[in-house]
């Protein structure tokens, strides 16, 4: 039986996953397994960049199937957006997505609830407002929608008493805005019923593929700090990002998991609130934002840039077990005459830290080594014309990791990519 490889996001996300997953064309089959409209994953073909939020990033690639796994939360009405801009391009596309029928769905008092929790919390964790958490809760308190309920009789009464469920909270809270209608709701319900996109359990549907001898690539949205059990808790996502989640958002078990890819940024960034020790709040900062565009692309709003952190990587190597590397936006360095790279980690009391803290804090500052930098690469392609500066830095990278760096990007373009292996 085939197995299925993996590919995750080892930092706070944002790394190009998504420009990775559409390269990855000797798979058949492209399944997410956790998180829902919150994931932004930037696509750049020719002249045409695509944002994908749910459906997984592998659609581009022709004749292959897609599938949303159980472990995400897919909101029907922003799912129906996505599908119709997306049959622009590809009427046909309907016919390659798959949907778990264990899925949440996130209703439109989720959005609201979400608004709600960042309103009232004391610690600000910089959320999409799309509703995940909300939707997550619901599943965790054993409650909520899932698109097998479609298919129910008994859906519309389930969903007017999750609701009703809702508005209380809301009403509790001295939140009183406008009920969202459910009008736009049901108008995706009965899309979505009538789309033509199969529903399915994952688990069994891929056992199936796997004894067929395809070969399949589960992804990932988000990144390893973000994990709700492994990242900088409480600024963290509702879901497991991590390797664990690749067999509970499926349906899978270990024994299936094959190759795990791990991709990282050549430096830092992260949106919303919560620590990053490594953070530019300077000019330099500025100059990483600027040339890497770093801007979300679900919320727009402009990303945290810093240098390079190893014990973050450490960290996410260790607990995803990767077995390969893609560096990604190395070309945003360049021109740097020297980079800093975080080994470590000082707190207030001299104490370091080379693995990652339980109460990663503003008290935690990096302990820097220097590295040399390099000049313009957009137009390199091929391993040895890498310079010595970029050359020093991955062997830097592999060595403190223990991981091979098989792919380095060095622009957004398809083909902005070189192999370091053959």
């Amino acid at each position: 039986m085939a197995k299925v490889d993996v590919l995750l996001g080892l930092q706070w996300g944002d790394e190009g996953k998504g420009k990775f997953t559409d390269l990855l064309s000797e798979y058949d089959i492209f399944a997410r397994f956790q998180g829902g409209p919150n994931a932004g994953h930037t696509i750049v073909i020719g002249e045409k960049k695509h944002v994908l939020h749910m459906v997984p990033s592998g659609v581009f690639n022709e004749g292959t199937i897609n599938l949303l796994g159980g472990g995400m939360v897919i909101d029907l009405i922003l799912f129906k957006e996505e599908v119709e801009s997306l049959q622009q391009s590809d009427p046909g596309i309907t016919e390659r997505l798959l949907v778990c029928q264990n899925a949440n769905i996130i209703i439109p008092t989720h959005r609201l609830l979400d608004g709600m929790n960042e309103k009232i919390s004391s610690n600000k964790i910089g959320t999409t407002k799309k509703g995940i958490g909300p939707a997550y809760t619901d599943r965790t308190q054993r409650k909520g929608l899932r698109i097998g309920d479609l298919f129910s009789i008994y859906f519309k009464e389930k969903y007017y008493k999750l609701r009703k469920s809702h508005e209380q909270l809301l009403h509790s809270n001295n939140c009183n805005e406008e009920v969202l209608s459910d009008d736009d709701f049901f108008a995706a319900v009965d899309w979505f019923l009538e789309s033509g996109i199969q529903v399915v359990y994952s688990g069994y549907y891929l056992r199936k593929q796997l004894s067929a001898g395809k070969k399949v690539l589960a992804e990932g949205a988000q990144g390893t700090m973000l994990d709700i059990n492994h990242g900088t808790y409480p600024f963290v996502t509702s879901s497991n990002v991590t390797i664990g989640g690749v067999c509970t958002g499926l349906g899978i078990s270990t024994k299936m998991i094959g190759k795990v890819i791990g991709i990282a940024k050549a430096y830092t960034t992260r949106v919303g609130e919560g620590p990053f020790p490594t953070e530019l709040r300077n000019s330099t900062g500025d100059r990483m934002k600027d040339v890497g565009c770093e801007y979300g692309s679900t919320t727009g709003r402009p990303r945290r840039c810093g240098w390079l952190d190893m014990v973050v990587l450490k960290h996410a190597v260790q607990t995803n077990g990767v077995d390969e590397i893609i560096l990604t936006k190395a070309d945003v360095l360049a021109g740097f005459e020297s980079l800093k790279v975080c080994v470590a980690y000082r707190d207030e009391d001299g104490n370091v830290y080379n693995d990652m803290p339980f109460d990663l804090s503003e008290k935690h500052m990096p302990v820097y080594k220097e590295l040399p930098g390099w000049g313009d690469i957009s137009d390199i392609r091929e391993s040895y014309h890498i310079p010595i500066g970029l050359t020093g830095y991955i062997k830097f990278i592999e060595e403190t990791l223990g991981v091979p760096i098989n792919i380095v990007s060095v622009g957004p373009e398809r083909d902005q990519n070189i192999k370091t292996r053959i």
